[in-house]
């Protein structure tokens, strides 16, 4: 049986470490007016500027996944939600991201070939591509050409429980995964 799909869809939080799941904590983080767009699912990573940017490959200081923004929009001055980050030009952008550092995600793999149960305990890097509209969906995927066991973004637990996705045998499997490289973790600065 091959898997549902090839597409990516970001980094999909799924339950915490131990028996708790997902209840959808979120924190604030500021976004500087006019960034790079952040999709929903994308990873959000710190910069040392102090605003929150868009995780791509090889980006450290991974805070979380991208539920949505909060902002006044600056043509009608209302106050708006979107479960993506546009570009707007608002200086008051404030991303909410699933950040808990125990949260476990499901994300696609790009490897287009057969995974293998050894890739359980590695670590890979994000492949980003950019999400698509209308839905401003993430269309990350992890990097299957990646895997290693040096220090990278994510780091494989398991495979998805969704029988749909969970097929080793067959290319593009949905691995669950933990951030690697934590900004709420890493004891050194940005």
């Amino acid at each position: 049986m091959a898997n549902s799909s090839s597409t990516g869809f970001g980094i999909k939080p799924i339950k915490m470490y131990g028996n708790g799941y997902e209840n959808m904590g979120l924190s604030e983080y500021p976004v500087a007016a006019s960034s790079s767009a952040i999709y929903f699912q994308d990873l959000v990573c710190q910069a040392a500027t102090g605003y929150a940017v868009v995780g791509i490959a090889g980006t450290e200081n991974i805070i979380g996944s991208l539920n949505g923004v909060f902002y006044t929009d600056t043509t009608t001055s209302k106050p708006t939600w979107k479960n993506y980050y546009d570009g707007n030009a608002a200086t008051d952008i404030k991303a909410l991201v699933n950040d808990y550092p125990l949260q476990q995600y499901e994300v696609r793999s790009n490897n287009s070939s057969a995974s293998a149960q050894t890739d359980v305990g590695l670590t890979a890097d994000i492949a980003y591509a950019v999400g698509v509209t209308p839905n401003w969906v993430s269309r990350a995927t992890l990097d299957d050409s990646t895997l290693t066991t040096a220090v990278q973004q994510v780091k494989v637990i398991g495979v998805s429980r969704d029988p749909d996705n969970n097929e080793i045998g067959s290319a593009n499997v949905v691995w669950r995964v933990i951030i690697n490289q934590s900004v709420l973790e890493d004891t050194s600065g940005v």
